[in-house]
């Protein structure tokens, strides 16, 4: 669909049609075509990967999301901004916005993907970047790795202090660039691999592969990775201008508040502008409580970089500077 016609709205209009939010619009006129996976969770039965919760919309296969019906009609269906807005302010005139939720405070319910047969892509895939194939191994018997049947994405599993998954990390095994977190994953669990014994040390990561990386470079110099404890954020967070006023990730703040004999937070994020501003922010929000020690990649812009680095192979696509801080 696509129309170049002019037309002016009254930016009243305009703000009616932003407001409307997915749900309303599917269960008022596409119930059909609105399926509930789970809790507040639902997708679209015409995309099964097509997911909606919270007042937000993502399309997994894809690889992009929103937050109105505006946007899905515009990037899903294709409609032109003018025939978006002629649609829900025509079809919905009489739309007014939900009262608001009194938020429950209840768990969040992971959506696991379905586990493939076998993890024969993710072994390939993380092995190619270096990762040591037994430590690979041992995270799938483990079942903190494993791949997804539909799109053979690698699956990084977060569990609590109980062991039950709370969080998982889903990235492209395909030379795709998409990445994202599983459906009802709660942050405060990510991708982890902690010390058999108590130790009053935790080394820091943005993500799982680094991670991996820096226990495989652990093994490489004869050193024994399940000594350390090891903490990925899954991603970082783009600090406040004044870096006393940003906030702990909530995965690490979990992580030490559980975890009091800790005393030494080793950071090891990345070398561009976002990992560099994170690792001051965490400097100044820790530095009273905690002796941190800021340790990057001495080559590459990531700890996987280096690792490519040290085993001498080389990179399988070039780095850009991210945009996925949060």
């Amino acid at each position: 669909m696509g129309s170049n016609r002019y037309v002016q709205f009254d930016p009243a209009v305009i703000e009616q049609a932003r407001q409307i939010d997915l749900l309303s619009y599917l269960q008022r006129y596409e119930p059909s075509n609105l399926k509930r996976v789970a809790g507040n969770v639902y997708c679209t039965r015409e995309h099964d990967s097509l997911k909606i919760s919270n007042g937000k919309w993502y399309w997994w296969s894809r690889g992009f999301g929103g937050y109105s019906a505006l946007d899905y009609l515009m990037k899903v269906r294709e409609y032109s901004f003018v025939e978006a807005v002629q649609t829900l302010t025509g079809d919905m005139g009489d739309w007014k916005p939900p009262p608001p939720v009194v938020k429950k405070d209840e768990p969040k319910v992971l959506l696991l993907p379905e586990k493939n047969a076998n993890a024969d892509r993710v072994t390939e895939y993380l092995f190619g970047r270096g990762i040591d194939y037994q430590l690979i191994q041992d995270c799938i018997a483990e079942g903190i790795i494993f791949e997804g049947r539909k799109y053979h994405n690698a699956v990084f599993v977060g569990k609590d202090k109980n062991g039950t998954p709370k969080y998982a990390a889903l990235r492209s095994t395909l030379g795709s660039s998409f990445k994202g977190d599983a459906s009802g994953s709660d942050k405060r669990y990510s991708f982890r691999l902690l010390a058999r014994e108590p130790t009053d040390t935790v080394h820091l990561f943005e993500a799982a592969i680094d991670l991996l990386s820096y226990a495989t470079y652990l093994k490489c110099e004869g050193k024994d990775y399940r000594k350390e404890n090891l903490l990925s954020l899954s991603g970082v967070y783009q600090p406040k201008k004044e870096l006393s006023e940003s906030k702990i990730p909530i995965a690490l703040s979990t992580y030490l508040q559980e975890n009091p004999q800790v005393k030494t937070v080793i950071l090891h994020l990345d070398n561009d502008r976002t990992g560099r501003l994170c690792t001051a922010a965490l400097k100044e929000l820790l530095q009273k409580d905690y002796q941190i020690v800021d340790t990057p990649p001495p080559v590459g812009k990531d700890v996987n970089d280096f690792l490519m680095s040290y085993l001498g192979l080389a990179k399988q696509n070039p780095h850009r500077e991210r945009r996925d801080a949060r």
